[in-house]
């Protein structure tokens, strides 16, 4: 058996950011990283390749899985805030987590993202413009890369810290143990690697994973929610003028039928909707580029609804799988529909969609949502569209194109201290799997942070 001083279980962002720190602080520490996924430059979809028109459910999934984790592929936006994308200044407060998102930040110029504008919600009127059509626009810094800039950045990183931390891509952590020593764990190849202290960080397709450690080291998990809703798509002109001022505008609506709170979220100008497979379920993302000959004609964001259960029913990700799993029965993966014939109570049919000026980005199956998303949750969305219609008029045009169903999973928070760590002393959990953070930032912020107190622990060169 192999012995480590540190194992990061995930290559997403709050683990490439943990690698990263420890090598930047020279720590003596022994550390091994191991990912379900592939290497980078294997991290190719079937689809972007054009070898296949829809999603063939790889296993895992390139999009989902491998170094840089589900944000590598994804269009490289990182939020400086704590108004969303997690709770991590719960845990080290409100001036760390942004001074750690900020150091991300400088990180991220420092290997190429400083190309990239930082925009901000204070730089706008746009906030006022909201409030007065009962919108809210969340205070936020955004430094959006691109995919193609994203990738490049996280090579360089991959190439910055690869001889100080070993990388493992294409195994399955399938055990992990409790040793005198620290921890001892199993890959599906049969491998067995020991250390002393352990960082899950799996991220949101490790969810399930990390919730069943955490069951059998007896850690509290405490229920989160699950967020269901479409991915909007529609001409780029329409928000050109909240894109070009802020970039990622989250707007939050309170709605007048049923109280609920829907926001958008993920926002890709002149940029393309694209699958994900999560767990063997398919749902629906969102990407843009940097590189101008990349743009679309089209912008493209998620609408969603947050989904929290109480008693008897704790587990809100099965019911979001549920209704994902509805949509690719009916459409064999993601339904589309206009949406005037979404108000119109008929389905798309691929001679309606002929006849839309928005030409979809992503070849989907033409539906009726109405048959997937429940009412609730479609008429929550159907009531933020004719209100964000009041700020981008034509967002509430017939051919305004529906995609579904977007599901963000979260997983059931860990019990952890201000060191992200569980009572099991040291077992880390951070990132997306932890349930603490929901975004590439926190969760890049959190690796930063566990790293440091690991570097305090293990003696630098």
């Amino acid at each position: 058996m192999e012995s480590y001083d540190v194992i990061i279980v995930g290559a997403g962002a709050s683990g490439v950011y943990a690698s990263y720190e420890l090598t930047k602080l020279r720590s003596k520490a022994r550390v091994l990283m191991i990912d379900r996924g592939a290497r980078l430059e294997k991290r190719l979809c079937p689809i972007k390749t054009g070898a296949v028109e829809t999603c063939v459910k790889c296993d895992p999934c390139h999009i989902m899985n491998g170094y840089g984790g589900a944000g590598a592929l994804s269009d490289g936006k990182y939020n400086i805030t704590t108004q969303f994308g997690g709770d991590l200044h719960r845990y080290v407060g409100q001036g760390e987590a942004l001074r750690l998102m900020e150091y991300v930040d400088e990180v991220l110029c420092s290997f190429g993202g400083a190309e990239a504008k930082l925009y901000s919600t204070t730089e706008s009127n746009l906030k006022t413009i909201a409030l007065q059509n009962n919108l809210h626009l969340l205070d936020a810094k955004v430094r959006h890369l691109g995919t193609d800039r994203n990738v490049r950045i996280l090579e360089r990183i991959f190439d910055y810290t690869k001889n100080r931390t070993e990388m493992l891509f294409e195994r399955t952590v399938t055990d992990v143990d409790k040793t005198d020593e620290g921890f001892a764990i199993r890959t599906d190849r049969g491998e067995r690697f020991c250390c002393k202290d352990l960082l899950l960080a799996s991220g949101r397709s490790g969810s399930k994973w990390v919730s069943d450690v955490c069951r059998k080291f007896g850690i509290a998990m405490k229920s989160n929610r699950v967020d269901i809703g479409v991915r909007v798509e529609l001409p780029a002109e329409i928000f050109k003028h909240i894109t070009d001022a802020v970039y990622e505008s989250k707007i939050v609506y309170k709605t007048d039928k049923y109280n609920d709170m829907v926001r958008t979220f993920c926002m890709n100008p002149y940029g393309e909707v694209v699958t994900e497979n999560t767990n063997g379920i398919v749902t629906v993302n969102g990407h843009s580029y940097a590189d101008p000959r990349l743009h679309t004609a089209n912008t493209n964001f998620a609408l969603l609804v947050s989904n929290k259960f109480t008693e008897p029913f704790k587990n809100s990700n099965e019911y979001g799988e549920s209704i994902a799993r509805l949509s690719n029965m009916l459409g064999g993966g993601v339904l589309l529909q206009r949406f005037g014939d979404l108000i119109k109570g008929r389905r798309s049919s691929a001679k309606r969609m002929e006849k839309s000026f928005t030409v979809p980005t992503l070849k989907a199956i033409p539906g009726d949502l109405s048959l997937v998303i429940p009412k609730r949750q479609l008429d929550n969305i159907i009531e933020m569209i004719y209100a964000l219609d009041k700020i981008a008029p034509g967002t509430a045009n017939e051919d305004t194109l529906l995609y579904g169903v977007e599901v963000k999973f979260y997983n059931s928070e860990a019990e952890v201290d201000g060191n992200l760590e569980t009572a099991v002393k040291g077992l880390y959990a951070l990132g997306d799997a932890s349930g603490v953070t929901h975004s590439l930032s926190q969760a890049s912020a959190g690796g930063v942070w566990v790293a440091r107190k690991l570097a305090e622990k293990y003696a630098v060169c």
